[in-house]
């Protein structure tokens, strides 16, 4: 059953193709090539996906923002492109970050914030001008040493116009309306429908590898993000995009026609 939520999950309404953009992880350089190559690929009709984990990682989140929300303008002025065909599904970089900015309403923010400082958060604290250390020295504060912290963070992000917007726009997983194509983040259950998938969406499972039969009755679910690093990869009814970007490897960006074929691919 494919949920009818517009603002959780996203239709591709009217797509003859769709590009699908793997985890980028901070890296605005890497991202601004892609862009170079894929601006002369994209068609009237074509969709496109950012499969998620913009932030963290990389040497610089504000910038790899930036130049989503630049494309998307770039993209928005040609004829025929309209806001629904450009779409951001949340990755677990995206889900760590909502969490750190609500850091004062964990049971034990020093551990949370511990884990997630080691899983990509310090990058994207370190982008928007907030210090790891202070962050760590905070907790020892309590709730109101930590409100006032994360709130600054929050008034950084706020000086760079279209960032709150994009991460308040941020979407399940995408797909086609005839179900024949899924975009999700890092992966789904397949012993559950998608409206039942929650936070596996973004943080992926073991059961994605093993998919060898359509979910859902999608021909393809494409996923950006691989927690194992084991590189792009193209199954029977899977297709995984992650080249390793901010951990020294390639992006990739891939474009899928309605019934699940790879028509062409992109890697910086």
């Amino acid at each position: 059953m494919i949920p009818s939520e517009p603002q959780v999950y996203a239709s591709l309404s009217g797509a003859n193709r769709v590009w699908a953009v793997g985890a980028i992880r901070g890296e605005a350089e890497r991202l601004a090539a892609l862009h170079d190559e894929l601006r002369g690929r994209v068609e009237t009709g074509d969709r496109l996906v950012y499969l998620g984990n913009y932030l963290g990682v990389g040497a610089d989140v504000p910038r790899t923002v930036q130049e989503m929300l630049a494309f998307r303008r770039e993209l928005l002025s040609r004829p025929g492109f309209c806001a629904a065909a450009i779409v951001y599904l949340r990755g677990a970089q995206e889900e760590m970050w909502r969490r750190f900015l609500e850091l004062q309403f964990a049971s034990n923010p020093g551990e949370v914030l511990d884990w997630m400082l080691g899983q990509g958060v310090a990058a994207t604290l370190l982008g928007y001008g907030g210090d790891p250390e202070a962050a760590r020295r905070v907790c020892r504060e309590g709730a109101v040493g930590i409100t006032r912290f994360t709130s600054a963070i929050r008034s950084a992000m706020h000086t760079h116009p279209g960032h709150d917007e994009l991460m308040a726009a941020l979407r399940r997983a995408a797909y086609t309306p005839q179900a024949e194509l899924l975009f999700v983040a890092a992966g789904v259950d397949p012993t559950r429908p998608l409206s039942e998938q929650g936070d596996t969406l973004w943080w992926g499972s073991g059961y994605f590898a093993s998919i060898n039969e359509p979910f859902g009755g999608f021909s393809r679910v494409v996923r950006g993000d691989d927690r194992r690093r084991q590189g792009p990869e193209m199954g029977s009814h899977t297709a995984t995009l992650d080249g390793g970007c901010g951990y020294g490897g390639a992006l990739h960006a891939a474009c899928f026609t309605l019934d699940g074929r790879p028509v062409d691919w992109i890697q910086v």
